[in-house]
């Protein structure tokens, strides 16, 4: 059985039917093709499916796509702007900040949650705020230099 579910999803309404077991990842990924969005370890551990939901840092591979039903979610897609990366994204290739660059859209997203809730963080407040987003190839020193250039003191 499909259920109706309507998303906002980088500022575009999307009206599909899903089976009730879908998580809002399989929805990113499956349903509208938008794979920037990875799936890592599928519990909500990685961090590498992380999107805004309504401005706020989430795992997508947990969360049940109902319950997100009239909401709106910002995947990495929706970053940038007609063409133009966003100055994170920016920051990240200038600071070498990208390895594989399988963490690298779920890091994005929770800095850019950060910035936008408090856009002169501490170093401390960067590392807190990416504590839920693994990665094994850069050691977070470069993806902490990179956020904290964007920090007006």
């Amino acid at each position: 059985m499909k259920y109706p579910l309507s998303l906002k999803v980088n500022e575009e309404v999307f009206e599909i039917e899903i089976p009730a077991n879908r998580t809002l990842l399989d929805v990113i990924r499956d349903e509208l093709g938008l794979t920037g969005t990875k799936y890592g370890c599928g519990t909500g551990e990685c961090g590498a499916c992380t999107v805004l939901l309504d401005g706020l840092p989430v795992n997508a591979c947990i969360i049940p796509a109902l319950q997100v039903n009239r909401r709106s979610v910002t995947t990495i897609e929706g970053v940038s702007r007609d063409g133009v990366i966003h100055p994170i994204q920016e920051a990240f290739i200038t600071y070498g900040a990208i390895q594989c660059g399988y963490c690298t859209p779920g890091m994005i997203l929770s800095a850019k949650a950060l910035l936008d809730r408090n856009p002169r963080p501490q170093e401390m407040e960067v590392r807190e705020a990416l504590v839920g987003n693994l990665c094994r190839c850069t050691g977070y020193q470069k993806i902490v230099e990179a956020i904290l250039s964007l920090v007006k003191r």
